[in-house]
């Protein structure tokens, strides 16, 4: 897929020699992300108290309640499968079979719990002042809410895939264009971002889409527009940009994402980890997306270090949504390495880095029969990531305790997934009347895979800790969604968990 090829060894070659003779550097270069001081993340309202817990402290402890790891696919907000509906080349389809049912079989498949779509420009606004949206796009809306699946989404400035110009007729027409060179037997441009009239127009289109999106109960999150082919950060393999220098370049940029951040206030922004190949400053856009709650995309997995490097060694409080094209199910699809088809191989390696989101995806052959083909093939790999994916976070151990005439619980809470949580997870204990009782969040990211991170639910003088439902929150840009626990444990049809003894814990295991 020539989109995901690596960088030739000429490309690679020419980036070096220009990063160590350009006075022109981003404000922040390449770096390893393990280690790097990125802050402590999203700032934690009404944070619950973490440890430690000497027993000389709370001496009264008590076990009274275990949890173990479910195996059931969650629907959790920030993780999961993503089914896509639209790419470049168009939306679902097959031949003979309308489009609304090409896109609701995608739409209702139960391998998928979110959804995406890749548009052009002109795709949403034909005229300056109003959105005017295509039919698969609207389309994939009311599916979207018939069966209570977000969606996740892209508009895309320049596209090498059609022949015609990407963007709106009335930008398309003034707007100056740059021919950066011959790829694939055509010229290929790319419009002079920088110039008045784009930025103008480029504004005028973030203003309408958040203003009708941001926040929106079905969106996931929205693809930072980028520079280049496909909004990706990169006009790969043609060597040079549209603008005079870099520093114009990387200005543009920065604007331009600052702008989008400004507007996307409570649904993230996934930023694509692409190298600065075309030399556009997106070591700046990536930091600034780090920085300010919103989170990480790539267009492949087999692909330059310095992107599984950024991906794998992300702050935790960082969703990742991985974009791999799959086999078809197909012989010539499949193909085989010692008995490993390459989609497999591709699901071991998401789970690598560990992904929040994985892409169910035909490249530019979108179609449901053509996923189903492969899963009914090849269902292991995929059925163990599905329960793997993103974050799953359950109360492990739950301790009670009374001091000081006052009673408690500690939480022993456990994340039997890949990834950190992608924001602030918040826990609360309600009464059985449906009074929050106590409640606050753990440091952004918590808690992490393979680690328990305890916190402590200070409760009201005489209250009885057996009946209180532990209900779950994921907290992102300062929206709230239910998280139902990830434990085999019965639950509430909410998600929560009432707490009662575990049989065989008690007073024996341990105390003063």
């Amino acid at each position: 897929m020539r989109r995901r090829d690596f960088l030739k060894t000429t490309g690679a070659t020419a980036l070096v020699t220009s990063l160590g003779t350009s006075p022109a550097r981003a404000v922040v270069p390449g770096h390893n992300f393990d280690k790097y001081d990125f802050g402590s993340g999203p700032t934690v309202a009404e944070r619950l108290y973490q440890g430690p817990f000497p027993a000389d402290v709370f001496p009264s402890w008590n076990v009274v309640m275990a949890t173990t790891a479910s195996s059931e696919v969650l629907p959790n907000y920030g993780m999961g499968f993503v089914t896509y509906i639209c790419d470049e080349v168009g939306p679902a389809s097959k031949a003979g079979e309308p489009q609304e049912q090409s896109i609701e079989k995608l739409v209702r498949m139960p391998l998928g719990n979110k959804l995406y779509i890749r548009v052009n420009w002109k795709d949403v606004q034909q005229k300056p002042g109003r959105l005017d949206f295509c039919e698969h796009w609207k389309t994939t809306f009311a599916l979207a809410r018939q069966y209570g699946k977000r969606i996740g989404f892209r508009v895309m400035m320049n596209n090498p895939d059609i022949e015609t110009s990407p963007l709106p007729a009335f930008l398309a027409e003034k707007v100056p264009m740059v021919k950066l060179g011959s790829w694939l037997k055509r010229d290929r441009y790319e419009p002079r971002y920088d110039d008045p009239l784009f930025q103008s127009a480029f504004r005028e289109l973030i203003d309408l889409l958040a203003a009708e999106y941001d926040g929106h109960p079905d969106v996931e999150y929205v693809d930072t527009a980028m520079y280049g082919f496909w909004g990706e950060g990169h006009t790969w393999p043609l060597e040079i940009n549209p603008f005079p220098d870099y520093t114009t370049a990387e200005k543009t940029w920065i604007a331009m994402w600052d702008y989008q951040a400004s507007h996307w206030k409570k649904t993230p922004l996934t930023t694509n980890t692409q190298p600065d190949f075309s030399k556009v400053g997106n070591a700046e856009l990536v930091d600034r997306t780090v920085r300010s709650a919103n989170w990480l995309r790539t267009d492949t997995i087999f692909i330059e270090n310095e992107q599984i490097d950024a991906l794998s060694n992300r702050p935790p409080w960082v969703g990742v949504t991985v974009e791999v094209g799959m086999s078809d199910g197909s012989e010539k699809s499949l193909r085989l390495n010692e008995g490993v088809p390459y989609t497999d191989n591709v699901v071991g390696h998401v789970q690598d880095v560990g992904a929040s989101y994985f892409s169910l995806w035909n490249w530019h052959r979108i179609q449901f029969e053509r996923v189903q083909s492969y899963y009914e093939k090849y269902p292991a790999s995929i059925d163990a990531l599905a329960r793997r994916i993103g974050y799953r976070v359950r109360p492990s151990w739950i301790w009670t305790y009374e001091e000081r005439g006052a009673p408690g619980l500690i939480l022993g809470l456990v994340n039997d997934g890949i990834a950190g949580v992608p924001g602030i997870l918040r826990v609360s204990a309600v009464a059985v009347d449906g009074r929050v009782v106590a409640s606050g969040g753990l440091d952004a990211g918590y808690p992490l895979p393979g680690k328990v991170r305890q916190a402590e639910l200070r409760l009201p003088k005489g209250t009885n800790w057996k009946g209180l439902k532990l209900k779950a929150e994921i907290e992102v840009k300062g929206q709230r969604y239910p998280v139902r626990w990830a434990c085999k444990q019965a639950l509430n049809e909410d998600g929560s968990l009432t707490l009662r003894p575990t049989v065989g814990f008690g007073n024996e295991t341990g105390g003063a």
